[in-house]
């Protein structure tokens, strides 16, 4: 996978870790989280699959501002130019 350059805030990160340790939160905001997270301080790019899921959260108005939040870090972090 190319390296990224880009990387999550530590606002977002620790949004990040909050939700995942939360036992409420929907599956999706882990997901989010997790990839938040695993963009935190490491060259790791976003997956399409990912990007995707995100875009549909910022799309949706049945998600939270945090789910919105977490989603908008992950399609930030995404690359601009993907390979086959």
């Amino acid at each position: 996978m190319p390296s990224n350059k880009k990387q999550s805030s530590s606002k977002s990160a620790k949004l990040a870790s909050e939700t995942l340790r939360d036992p409420h939160a929907s599956k999706i905001a882990k997901s989010l989280a997790a990839s938040t997270l695993a963009q935190a301080n490491t060259g790791k790019q976003t997956s399409s699959d990912m990007e995707t899921v995100a875009g549909k959260v910022l799309q949706s108005d049945k998600y939270s501002e945090e789910t919105k939040a977490l989603a908008a870090s992950v399609v930030s972090q995404s690359s601009q130019v993907r390979g086959n």
